[in-house]
C-alpha cells in the first residue's frame, strides 16, 4: 500500500528520528511503498498568509504550488503515519501548520451543495500516531492529549469508512531508560510490519 510518514522534529538524530526510522523499517518489511515528509528538512512554513486564507475560504480546493507535492502524497496514501513529539499537549507548530495548509477543502474534506462537510480522504484505510510525551500517561489523559485527538478525531472524520487509528506513545520520555526506548522502537517497527 502507498504509505506516507509525516515526520516533525527539528533535530535530526533525535529520538523522534529513531522513531521515524523504526516506522520506516517496519513498513518496508511489510512490503509497502513509503514516502517520508520531513517538515524540518523541507523548512516547511506553518503560517497560512492572507491570500492563502482567502483561497481556503473560497472552497475551490486550490493549493499553493509549494504544497502540491504534499497534497499529491496525501491523495495517494492508503496509510498515514504521524511521528512527532508532544509539546504543550499538542503537535509541534510546524505539524499543526501542515494540517492547516495542506488538509484544505478539496483535499481532506469537501462541501455538499447544502454546505455540509463531507470526507475527502476516502482512500485512507489506516492512520498511526507515534509520539513521545514528557508527562505520565494519566496526566496526558487529564489534559486531553490534544495532538492525538486532532488526528484520531478531527482527521479521522475526514475518512469515509472511519480509518483504523493506532496510537503508540512513549510516556515520561525524560525518565525513560535506554532499554525502554529500545523496546518502544521495537514496538513501532513490529506494529507497522504487521499491517
Amino acid at each position: 500500500m502507498n504509505t506516507v510518514i509525516v515526520y516533525c522534529h527539528p533535530v535530526e538524530g533525535s529520538f523522534c528520528s529513531a522513531m521515524r526510522d523504526a516506522a520506516h523499517r517496519g513498513l518496508i518489511a511489510a512490503g509497502h511503498e513509503v514516502e517520508i515528509i520531513d517538515l524540518a528538512k523541507d523548512a516547511f512554513d506553518p503560517i497560512m498568509g492572507l491570500e492563502e486564507w482567502q483561497v481556503y475560504m473560497s472552497r475551490t480546493g486550490q493549493v499553493p504550488t509549494e504544497l502540491t507535492r504534499y497534497v499529491e502524497l496525501v491523495r495517494a496514501a492508503k496509510v498515514l503515519v504521524f511521528v512527532y513529539p508532544t509539546w504543550w499537549s499538542g503537535v509541534p507548530a510546524q505539524l499543526k501548520g501542515w494540517f492547516d495548509r495542506v488538509l484544505v477543502p478539496g483535499v481532506a474534506f469537501s462541501f455538499s451543495d447544502e454546505g455540509k462537510v463531507r470526507p475527502a480522504l476516502e482512500h485512507v484505510q489506516k492512520m498511526f500516531i507515534v509520539s513521545t510525551y514528557g508527562s505520565p500517561k494519566l496526566y496526558v489523559r487529564l489534559v486531553n492529549d490534544n495532538g492525538r485527538r486532532l488526528i484520531s478525531r478531527a482527521l479521522h472524520i475526514a475518512t469515509k469508512k472511519r480509518a483504523q487509528v493506532t496510537h503508540l506513545g512513549l510516556y515520561e520520555m525524560d525518565k525513560a531508560t535506554d532499554v525502554q526506548r529500545r523496546e518502544f522502537l521495537h514496538k513501532i517497527e513490529k506494529t507497522l510490519a504487521e499491517i
